[in-house]
Parts: structure tokens; sequence; C-alpha cells
């Protein structure tokens, strides 16, 4: 990444920082970006209203949600990495317990098919109840939240202005998470301007677009950087985690884990499913040189993917291009 590009989006952040209090109003409601394609999410069922959306925001940021009021939504899912979790190789829980896998980020759920490294979730409704019920990540049952929703004096009336009475449901909370969390739309990176005549990337990006594409593109594909399928990319030759496998139940499936979005993945380390890699420049050593074989490897890593320095270079160049500063910084999502 330059540093001119750095320090214009630290400048937008601390600006947007301080003047977003006074910042005018402007009309509010989900907009697909031109060049993306169109949502999976079912919006018919569930239309987003700045109401609901800012009930969604403060209850992704509530504790209640946890058994003992420790952990939130926000805990593991921190906007200045694109909503993932920077601070730990395995996500940390309720009473500090480790995770089975690291938290990954939540930018453009609108548009996904499936959800989690094992796709055990297909709609975006019911992600927070994984979450909650999980034992290692916020053990607690999706009752007591109500009750704890309930019995806080700010609810009923953020409920009312949502949904139209003060009565506070599970349904309803899914629902205003969503809401805030489907507006989570990552479109506005140096890429996204390039492609939209905008900006020009540098020649540096461009080499490195013109390798992603030859060595990267088969499997992060389109605008989403992602075929959404689910792939076992040679990390070990035996597994803990059977991934996929744990859905299916197919051996086939074992060890493999959702193509990840890299959307601002120069602000998503550590990488993998489990956290593993520190560095964009490890994960492509791993591609390079440390391909695990296994019987579900997938076949196109079976000589891995040959790649030089320079090119690796080039290629981290332009995955920095990815970033969207405006997204990070959008104060929309303040708590």
């Amino acid at each position: 990444m330059s540093i001119s590009r750095y320090v214009f989006g630290l400048g937008i952040l601390l600006l947007v920082c301080a003047c977003h209090d006074n910042a005018e109003v402007e009309a509010f409601g989900f907009e697909k970006p031109a060049h993306f394609p169109e949502p999976t999410y079912t919006f018919d069922n569930n239309p987003v209203t700045e109401a609901g959306f800012i009930l969604g925001k403060r209850i992704f940021n509530d504790g209640s949600l946890s058994r003992d009021g420790s952990v939130s939504c926000a805990s593991c899912h921190d906007q200045a990495a694109a909503f993932s979790d920077p601070q730990h190789r395995l996500s940390i829980g309720i009473d500090g317990r480790v995770g089975d896998r690291n938290a990954p980020q939540i930018a453009n759920l609108a548009f996904m098919k499936n959800f989690f490294w094992d796709g055990g979730v297909i709609h975006v409704d019911f992600i927070p109840l994984n979450a909650i019920e999980n034992p290692k990540e916020m053990d607690e049952k999706p009752t007591e939240v109500i009750k704890k929703l309930q019995t806080d004096t700010k609810y009923p009336e953020l409920f009312q202005q949502a949904f139209g009475t003060p009565e506070i449901t599970t349904p309803r909370m899914l629902h205003a998470l969503s809401q805030f969390m489907v507006m989570m739309v990552s479109s506005n990176s140096a890429y996204d301007k390039y492609l939209l005549g905008q900006e020009a990337l540098t020649q540096e990006e461009l080499k490195g677009l013109e390798l992603f594409d030859e060595k990267c593109s088969s499997c992060h594909s389109g605008v989403l950087f992602t075929d959404q399928t689910f792939r076992n990319n040679g990390l070990d030759s035996e597994f803990t985690d059977l991934g996929r496998g744990v859905i299916t139940e197919k051996d086939d499936d074992y060890g493999k884990f959702k193509v990840p979005n890299l959307r601002n993945v120069e602000l998503t380390a550590p990488y993998m499913h489990d956290g593993r890699f520190e560095s964009l420049a490890e994960v492509l050593e791993h591609y390079t040189n440390n391909i695990q074989h296994s019987g579900t490897l997938d076949p196109q890593l079976k000589d891995g993917i040959a790649m030089s320095e320079e090119e690796k270079s080039h290629i981290i160049s332009f995955l920095e291009s990815l970033t969207d500063y405006d997204f990070i910084a959008n104060p929309q999502f303040f708590k």
C-alpha cells in the first residue's frame, strides 16, 4: 500500500470521527453497489429501516447476548478490521474460552449464500444464534437473552420504533441484527474505483491484478473475491477440524473450508480458519512451497502455485488495493 493512500485513509478516519455527529441526515436503506451481484438476503421479509438498523447496532454491541454480559458480537468483529477478529488466532469467548476458529469478517453478508467457515448457516438471520448458543462463544440461551432485553428500559421504545410495537421477541431481535449487518457493504476500495473508471491503480497494483487473475481468481472470483465454495487448500494432511465435513458428514468434505472473501484482506489477519498465518506473505508462501497433500486436496493445488518473490510482492500490492477506508471509518457503524 502506498504511503499517500495510507495517509489519505487515516485522514478520512480522523475526519469522520471528529464530525460525524454533525453530518446531515441522508436517505437511509440498503443500496446495491452498481458493480455488485444481486443480493441473496431476503429483504422482502425484513426491509432495512433506520430504526431497525439503530436497534440492531445496539444489540450487536450489547454484552447481554452472552451468559455473563462480557461478550458482544462486536467483541469478535471489529470495524477497524472490516468486522473481523484481529486480536486472536482462535477467537476468545466467555470466561476466556478459546474457540475452534478465527472469527471471519462479516462484510458483504447480503451477497453471500452461506456463512461461517463450514457453511453451517445459510441465512443471515440465523448467524447470531450460533454465537449465542455456542458454549465457547456466548454460552447463552436465546430465551434468556430476550428476558434481559425486556428488563432494559431502553429497548421497548427501540423495538416500538423498529417494529411498531414494544414487544421484544427472538425473531425481532434477529431481524434487527440482520438489518445492521447487511448494511455492512464494502464496495469503495481503490480497486472498485478502478473498475468504475474513477481512479487508476499503480503499475505495481496492475501487475498484481494480472498475476492474481492468473493464479488466484479460480477460487477468489468476481467482485466478492470468493466463489463461495468449500475447498481443501492444503493446510494439513490430517484434520483436527473437519471443516465442511462437520456439516455434511461426508468424507469428501473433510478439511474443506469456505473460500474467504478477500476484500479488506490487508486488515483481516490472522489468516485461514485457524488464524495460523500472520501475514499475506506467509499465506502466499504456503501456496508456493508448503501445500500438504490429502485425499480431499483441491486438484488445482497438487503442485502448489508457482510464484517468485517479486510476483508475490505485486500480488500483495494488489490485495492492499482492496482496502475500503470509507467502510472501516463509516460513522453509521460506530457505537
